[in-house]
């Protein structure tokens, strides 16, 4: 069994999944509209399949309101990847600001050095 986060990630791998989600951040609908712009390159049981996983994976919810099968994002089953996420958001970012403090140093002592060889000093 594949913990969540891994499901997860599994689900945003594929980059069909993250279209229908990006058209999911927008709104409700149903799976005629959602699975509209790639019928020209899939048919609408492929574009299932993919709800399915997205679903499965929690990132979508879908219901059914007789014909009508409305999709909603689960904004929710991305709180697992973005805290996954996050920790390294903070590594980077303090890595970062290291990289600016030396940078910064770099370009004190090159200040300096110019400095000095305009007056005739020498370093």
């Amino acid at each position: 069994m594949q913990d969540s986060l891994s499901q997860t990630f599994a689900a945003l791998a594929d980059p069909t999944r993250r279209a229908i989600l990006t058209q999911l951040s927008k709104g409700e609908a149903n799976v005629s509209d959602l699975a509209q712009p790639f019928l020209t390159e899939m048919s609408l049981p492929a574009v299932t399949k993919h709800l399915k996983v997205l679903e499965k994976a929690g990132l979508i919810t879908k219901s059914r309101d007789a014909q009508w099968r409305p999709c909603k994002l689960n904004a929710e089953g991305l709180r697992d990847v973005a805290d996954w996420m996050d920790q390294y958001r903070q590594f980077w970012e303090e890595s970062l600001d290291r990289l600016d403090e030396y940078l910064m140093t770099l370009t004190k002592e090159e200040k300096s050095k110019k400095k000095g060889k305009k007056h005739g000093h020498k370093n």
